[in-house]
């Protein structure tokens, strides 16, 4: 089977063959360069970088739409939950995150989708307004607690 059927078939077994014939050729050794996937290794690489990506934004806009229930419904019962379920998503899109990950995040878009995903009513009460527009910058999202 080679290297490309494997990554198909098996990418667990591809990977781990791969990371071996990487290290060899890193030390020096000299390894068969053909048995070297390097085509699937560089979309693998690539794919590191979208999946980090995607973390943070998924972790965003979670934190944006605990942040707009909150807003929604401020003396909801589970509004302290909200709160807290928003630190702990913008802590954790914080932790991942890149500087070079905020030119390609449309915090605006995110927030659309965050009030997409808003439910209509909260124990049978209406939502108070919320802001149409994304009223957040990225920095501002991402910022360091005070305290």
């Amino acid at each position: 089977m080679s290297d490309s059927d494997l990554y198909e078939a098996d990418i667990l077994l591809w990977s781990e063959r791969q990371a071996e014939l990487l290290r060899r050729h890193a030390a020096g050794e000299r390894v068969n360069d053909a048995a070297i996937d390097w085509p699937n290794i560089a979309e693998e690489i690539e794919d590191v970088g979208r999946s980090e990506r995607n973390a943070v934004v998924s972790h965003l806009v979670l934190a944006l739409l605990h942040d707009l229930k909150a807003e929604a419904w401020p003396l909801a019962r589970d509004a302290p939950h909200w709160r807290a379920e928003a630190v702990g998503h913008r802590d954790e899109a914080r932790r991942s995150f890149s500087p070079s990950m905020a030119q390609r995040i449309d915090v605006a878009k995110l927030y659309r989708e965050a009030l997409r995903r808003m439910p209509e009513t909260n124990d049978g009460q209406a939502p108070l307004p919320v802001p149409a527009v994304c009223p957040i910058t990225l920095a501002e999202l991402l910022a360091e607690p005070e305290g």
